[in-house]
């Protein structure tokens, strides 16, 4: 039988949480300790990742330990100054449809232990603040991350601190099913051999050159070379040696600007270039290519009541955005980074109408206020022109900060890290929704 890895999630303890940061941790440890405990006493080799290690040792040591036939899950807690916000959530590699059927059947699993858990259902990583979740990609064994829910709300908590045992033995439950489904695969082949799928080139079939691994779709180098896509030489590209070629992980070349989804019906992988121009990722001024009609149906599928609530935003951003030049698509994505898709999660509240984190020049700590939703977005799409050119603006400032911004220093969504907000990763974070839009849209 296969080990079963267990590891904290410490690297998102904010604020806000009801608990200060140490409880937290000692919640998470709690869950951990549990879970190894139970696995252990139904004769499961379970192994606890060491605490004092950073996100990226952990993943080293987990490698270094791992053999074909285990199975990893990191386990944590989310966080939300909206206090309602509650649900626990588990979230698996995108584009794998066996790791998708095994992350619902442990969430299922979970909940007959703890049904008063609020689901939130399972998630593709392609869905979380960067677009992927370094768990789940660059460990080598199977890997998913369990959000058990939100301290920050009073009955999540109440729930995690009261059903510990029934919340880890449920857990646990789950873990011992996967782990027997790998081992049980893994014996069956001893020696790796690996199934073989049509690889959809920009239209082209061609027959039986992409494999499966685990449930990942490998694609060889070769084909990758010819739709003129530099790779640079990272781990966060994980390649494979079979049949005496080198193959990558298809959802690896998601981030290089290339559409991968897989073809049930036909047995096979659609890899193909972008429809739309890779500068339309990036560059703040231009025209945006999302239909009023597609930024709705998005905004509908990531959070229907916040979007009936804010009904005219996507045509305000477009009307606003086509104004002063702006590409709307780059301010919508980062109106739904900004506000966590209308839940509003951090300080700003809704009656704000300050869809961006804009700030104010009081001392308030929620930032700027705006008399209705498209005055909030036309402030945004003027603070955007200021950082990304020195073209003066079409209509009267609203932007209680546009003065205080150096015109033209951050031509590209890449260059807002670190300016606009603290995070150096705010830019890939507007990118990754960004490229959630356009996959809905059809154009990834």
């Amino acid at each position: 039988m296969g080990r079963v890895f267990v590891a904290p999630a410490y690297g998102n303890i904010q604020s806000g949480s009801g608990l200060d940061g140490g409880a937290t941790a000692g919640e998470i440890s709690l869950a951990c300790d549990l879970v190894v405990q139970y696995l252990r006493a139904n004769q499961y080799e379970a192994a606890l990742v060491p605490p004092e290690l950073t996100a990226e040792q952990g993943l080293a040591w987990i490698n270094r330990h791992a053999q074909r036939d285990d199975v990893a899950m990191q386990l944590g807690f989310s966080f939300s100054q909206n206090p309602q916000r509650r649900g626990s959530s588990l979230v698996y590699i995108a584009a794998n449809d066996q790791r998708r059927s095994e992350a619902d059947q442990l969430l299922q699993i979970l909940l007959r232990r703890a049904p008063q858990l609020l689901s939130q259902g399972i998630q593709a990583d392609t869905a979380c603040p960067g677009g992927s979740s370094a768990f789940c990609r660059q460990l080598e064994i199977p890997a998913m991350l369990l959000r058990l829910g939100y301290l920050s709300n009073a009955t999540d908590r109440q729930i995690l601190q009261t059903q510990r045992s029934e919340i880890s033995l449920g857990i646990a439950e789950g873990l011992a099913l996967w782990s027997r489904t790998i081992t049980a695969a893994a014996q069956l082949q001893p020696v790796p051999a690996y199934p073989s799928v049509n690889v959809n080139l920009n239209g082209a079939v061609i027959y039986g050159e992409g494999i499966i691994v685990q449930g990942d779709f490998y694609v060889p180098m070769d084909l990758v070379d010819q739709l003129g896509v530099v790779l640079p030489k990272t781990a966060a590209i994980r390649r494979l040696s079979y049949r005496n070629l080198v193959y990558l992980r298809a959802i690896d070349l998601r981030d290089y600007n290339l559409s991968v989804q897989p073809d049930k019906e036909n047995h096979a992988l659609i890899l193909r270039n972008l429809l739309v121009y890779p500068d339309q990722l990036d560059q703040i001024m231009g025209r945006g290519t999302a239909s009023e009609v597609q930024m709705i149906m998005f905004l509908k599928s990531q959070n229907p009541a916040g979007f009936a609530q804010f009904t005219e935003l996507p045509k305000l951003y477009r009307e606003e955005a086509a104004i002063e030049g702006v590409n709307a698509d780059i301010a919508f994505a980062q109106m739904c980074v900004e506000t966590d898709f209308l839940h509003f999660s951090g300080l700003v509240q809704p009656s704000q109408y300050n869809f961006a984190g804009l700030g104010g020049l009081g001392d308030a700590p929620e930032g700027a206020s705006f008399r209705d939703a498209r005055i909030g977005v036309r402030a945004q799409i003027q603070h955007l022109k200021a950082y990304a050119t020195p073209e003066p603006l079409v209509q009267e400032s609203v932007d209680p900060r546009f003065g205080f911004v150096r015109r033209g220093v951050a031509p590209r969504v890449a260059d807002l890290g670190g300016r606009w907000a603290i995070d150096p990763q705010y830019g890939q974070k507007i990118k990754a929704v960004l490229r959630l839009i356009y996959e809905s849209a059809g154009f990834l």
